[in-house]
């Protein structure tokens, strides 16, 4: 029993353009570049099955790409460029508990000496850390993993 007729996929020449530009960047996402070739293949007819094998991806992967590009080429480039067009969108999830600005201040903290904050220690350790950013009530709670986790990542 055949699925659901695959959606046409018709690029402007700008289109077009952006996306072979794209693929040879030499700074760009290997993602974002097979993303590139799905969609400019579905541009030139063939089919979701032989573009899964050509790319080596599921034909899900295939579907969803050539779907998504069709239902955002009525926005314009001036609004969603073209390599904003063939990221991940945003995932559910918990919201942040911690925000850009608590970020700055936990790493700013951790550069400071810890003579300065009165404590009796020579370096910041996880546990000194979590404990002087919830006496300066930069965070309301935070445990000694989490605040190293975060300063790791930095």
């Amino acid at each position: 029993m055949p699925g659901a007729k695959a959606q046409v996929v018709k690029l402007s020449d700008a289109e077009q353009q952006g996306l072979e530009k794209l693929i040879k960047r030499h700074q760009v996402g290997q993602q974002i570049a097979k993303r590139a070739r799905i969609v400019l293949a579905a541009a030139r007819g063939q089919k979701n099955k032989e573009i899964a094998q050509e790319y080596k991806t599921t034909l899900d992967t295939v579907g969803l790409w050539r779907n998504r590009w069709v239902k955002l080429q009525s926005i314009s480039f001036d609004d969603l460029s073209i390599e904003e067009r063939l990221e991940d969108a945003p995932r559910p999830g918990a919201p942040a508990q911690i925000t850009a600005d608590q970020r700055c201040q936990i790493e700013a903290l951790a550069c400071e000496k810890p003579e300065g904050s009165d404590r009796p220690i020579t370096n910041w350790t996880a546990r000194e850390i979590a404990d002087e950013l919830k006496k300066r009530k930069i965070v309301t709670n935070i445990s000694p993993r989490h605040a190293a986790r975060l300063l790791k990542r930095c």
